[in-house]
């Protein structure tokens, strides 16, 4: 952050949180991941929202985003709730805290309960650092809307042939 940016913060506020932060690949942008920058700048003065590089949604999900990052970037900094973003380039979240220094990480309730989410708030509360999670849009996510344009980019079945299955 700037001085600039920073100067904003110094006047008290009413939100639990100053700075907050919402990794994400934010692949194929929709509402889920409005919602969650959306739920996120309602806790927190200043939002930066961590942008996962292509190499990292491949290492982490096993597949690179359909949206390059560089529009990826441009997409969710142009969101509203917004403040800045960060084009997250480890996969070590605590490597990227001493870079942007947050006081809460922002995740879907998807992670929590799991081996993924406890890892991280045994991680940040060593660092003083809160998660916090929000409800997971079960309804639209990027890999549903991947599988969707997946099938529609099968070719057509001709009546009577025998087809097999993908792998």
């Amino acid at each position: 952050m700037t001085e600039h940016d920073m100067s904003d913060l110094a006047a008290p506020s009413r939100r639990p949180y100053r700075v907050g932060y919402a990794p994400g690949a934010y692949d194929l942008f929709h509402i889920g991941h409005l919602n969650i920058l959306r739920h996120a700048r309602s806790q927190c003065d200043y939002l930066v929202a961590g942008v996962v590089s292509d190499e990292m949604a491949e290492l982490a999900k096993g597949r690179r985003p359909m949206i390059p990052l560089v529009e990826r970037l441009e997409i969710v900094r142009s969101v509203k709730y917004v403040d800045a973003a960060f084009v997250e380039t480890v996969p070590d979240k605590v490597e990227t805290w001493k870079q942007v220094r947050f006081d809460v990480i922002f995740k879907g309730d998807d992670w929590r309960g799991t081996p993924k989410g406890e890892r991280l708030e045994k991680d940040f509360a060593a660092h003083g650092v809160d998660v916090v999670y929000f409800p997971y849009t079960v309804h639209t996510s990027s890999t549903q809307l991947r599988r969707a344009l997946d099938a529609l980019a099968e070719p057509a079945a001709v009546p009577g042939q025998v087809t097999g299955e993908r792998r």
